[in-house]
């Protein structure tokens, strides 16, 4: 017995869509469920997809290139970075719940912007300023960002009582069938 079919067969019935169990995995007929295989799958052959993809551009692109938009490049990736940053701290003030999502962008951006700092200025003196801004404000930032996302994340997952839960607790509370 697969890991897959015990899990199926162990598991409370519940009121969910029926499942099946093919060549070792749980397949369900909830469309939740199906969305989120789709996903995981997409996500997976997108991924699989980059590694030719990489080893391509390593192999032809060439080692220096002029670029002719640099300065519109690195301001508007900064506006991306401010703007993250500024809608993070609006909706932090807010205590909106949606906040994760900017805190995720800026987070991304700010390794986004070590990297690219850093690997722009290699070979050049000005390395050592890339690396040092890199490694004590835009990774420390996008770390904190990180895990206070992840804490908030863990807040709204909690695992809440249902409605007739609680209801059933109120009634042996107060002593009514």
């Amino acid at each position: 017995m697969t890991w897959a079919t015990e899990n199926a067969a162990t598991a409370a019935p519940a009121a969910a869509a029926p499942t099946t169990v093919r060549a070792g995995c749980v397949e369900s007929d909830d469309p939740y469920e199906r969305r989120r295989r789709h996903t995981v799958e997409l996500l997976a052959v997108s991924a699989l997809g980059l590694v030719p993809w990489t080893v391509v551009l390593g192999v032809t692109l060439p080692s220096d290139y002029r670029v002719h938009a640099w300065r519109t490049t690195w301001v508007g990736f900064d506006i991306l970075l401010f703007t993250a940053l500024g809608t993070t701290a609006i909706l932090g003030m807010r205590r909106h719940r949606a906040v994760v999502i900017p805190a995720l962008a800026a987070a991304v951006l700010l390794v986004c912007d070590a990297w690219f700092d850093v690997s722009l200025e290699f070979g050049t003196p000005a390395v050592w300023v890339s690396a040092a801004l890199a490694v004590f404000v835009e990774l420390p930032m996008a770390a904190f960002l990180v895990q206070r996302t992840h804490v908030l994340l863990r807040l709204q997952w909690t695992p809440q009582q249902t409605v007739d839960t609680a209801e059933r607790d109120v009634r042996e509370m107060s002593g009514r069938p």
